[in-house]
């Protein structure tokens, strides 16, 4: 049962965390290059909200939405 957590341990340091500590190692060697994929990072993200927000105001917008009180069972 030990090497089960061990495994799960392995997993999350050396797969999972790993773009992490590249780029912990890569603030440490270059600050600018650092920075700039964080704010890539922070740019994909807004993108992709803005895109959402489009998405669900067009859907608003063509009434594809049941409203009505009944719309749901719970309430």
């Amino acid at each position: 049962m030990k090497d089960f957590f061990y495994a799960i341990q392995d997993l999350f340091v050396n797969v999972l965390f790993a773009p992490f500590d590249a780029l912990r190692a890569l603030e440490l060697d270059n600050w600018w290059g650092a920075n700039i994929l964080s704010w890539l990072f922070l740019i994909t993200g807004i993108v992709a909200f803005m895109y959402w927000m489009g998405q669900l105001k067009a859907a608003n917008d063509n009434n594809e939405e049941d409203k009505s009180v009944t719309a749901h069972s719970y309430l």
